[in-house]
């Protein structure tokens, strides 16, 4: 495996697989799952270290470890995605950022900022999801309601996702081979081909903020504070917050300036509350 790691301490047991953008990793590191994971880690306040993998790379490290891929391609085919928590303590490797925050609720029940799950309303469904098939099915009986949000939320963002793809950087060593893996999956020639410019630009970014109004509408419901719950984070707020993070290295700045805006500002005050709290890349 080709990587870089840095630690949170030398006698971490658990390693967060992560992956890697362009230098240096800790200030760039953006893709929305793992950073649902980085944080739940936060939250619980527990020592781990991060383990970068190129994107080229991440079906020879999954493999590697014996995590089977949690997600499909619209084909059908596997897709082979991180994050991937390994905890040597219990000889454990988990693969997906929603089963990583069950392990991590179940192990540490009491650490850290408390319960990742606590009672919530989680009635968000975007535009048009109702007819919309999720690329991966999840029957959660532990959580169920959290596992539908994360569904719901993911879907609005990854239907508006060309607005952040050709903002992506990379290490220089690997940009060739990840854009040309990118362009692959889209079906695509050229780099330029994934931008949205102009008119097209417009109307995807109104899209966007209209698929959030009703998510945003459930952060004004306690004025306590900018988590769902008020002053109280939860893993609802963390699923938001992976996209956030997403966002906030991939748009142009005058547009996520613009984004933080939307809906009286409810989504930039979420972002920058976990940012402060929750958001130390290790």
């Amino acid at each position: 495996m080709t990587a870089s790691s840095t630690s949170a301490t030398s006698s971490s047991s658990m390693v967060l697989y992560d992956v890697a953008f362009a230098q240096p990793y800790e200030k760039n590191t953006c893709a929305p799952n793992p950073w649902k994971a980085r944080y739940a880690l936060n939250f619980k306040g527990v020592a781990y270290s991060t383990q970068w993998v190129q994107t080229p790379e991440i079906e020879k490290v999954r493999s590697g470890l014996g995590v089977p891929p949690c997600r499909k391609f619209a084909d059908g085919s596997d897709f082979y995605t991180l994050p991937i928590l390994t905890d040597s303590n219990t000889n454990s490797a988990i693969g997906d950022s929603f089963d990583i925050a069950n392990y991590l609720e179940k192990n540490f029940p009491n650490a850290g900022a408390g319960d990742l799950f606590p009672s919530l309303q989680l009635d968000y469904v975007p535009p048009g999801g109702e007819s919309l098939v999720p690329l991966s099915e999840r029957n959660d009986d532990v959580h169920a309601d959290y596992a539908r949000f994360n569904n719901n939320v993911d879907m609005a963002f990854s239907l508006h996702a060309q607005l952040m793809a050709h903002g992506m950087s990379w290490d220089p060593a690997w940009e060739d081979a990840i854009k040309a893996e990118f362009l692959r999956r889209a079906g695509l020639k050229s780099w330029d081909d994934l931008g949205l410019y102009g008119e097209a630009r417009e109307k995807t970014k109104a899209s966007l903020r209209d698929a959030l109004r009703d998510l945003a509408a459930m952060f004004h419901r306690d004025t306590a504070g900018p988590f769902l719950l008020g002053s109280q984070p939860s893993y609802g707020d963390i699923i938001v917050g992976g996209w956030l993070r997403m966002l906030s290295k991939t748009l142009p700045d005058s547009e996520w300036e613009e984004f933080q805006a939307w809906h009286d500002g409810a989504f930039g005050r979420l972002h920058a509350a976990l940012q402060q709290r929750f958001g130390d890349v290790k």
